[in-house]
């Protein structure tokens, strides 16, 4: 299983962002996929999660609102949409994959891609 995030950058507080996940097509057969994110000198945290068909979505509170998780499948793609910015959602992201749909503990990851938020 490959991810290949994408898509962050520096953007001012109030301000959007789209993240993309490219996954192997194996990671996208029957498999959730969501993000994380780590700020510096903090543990990482589960920011969003999709189920294999999209029908189910799950947020954290920090998030909920602001971001949308979605998929392509057709694509082997997932993307985060990240609106009303704020300096606290300053982090690397990471896409990740796993078999158990409440994505509790995900065992495939991809490499980071950091947003920074100004104020």
């Amino acid at each position: 299983v490959q991810l290949q995030a994408s898509g962050g950058g520096l953007v001012q507080a109030g301000g959007s962002l789209r993240l993309s996940c490219a996954a192997s097509a194996r990671a996208m057969s029957g498999y959730a996929l969501g993000w994380f994110r780590q700020a510096l000198g903090k543990e990482r945290e589960f920011v969003a999660s999709i189920t294999w068909r999209g029908i189910s979505t799950r947020y954290s509170d920090s998030v909920k609102g602001r971001f949308t998780i979605s998929r392509d499948n057709s694509k082997n793609s997932v993307y985060l949409q990240m609106n009303s910015l704020k300096p606290e959602d300053t982090a690397l992201y990471y896409c990740a994959a796993d078999a158990d749909p409440f994505f509790r503990s995900p065992n495939y990851w991809g490499q980071g891609t950091q947003v920074t938020v100004s104020s």
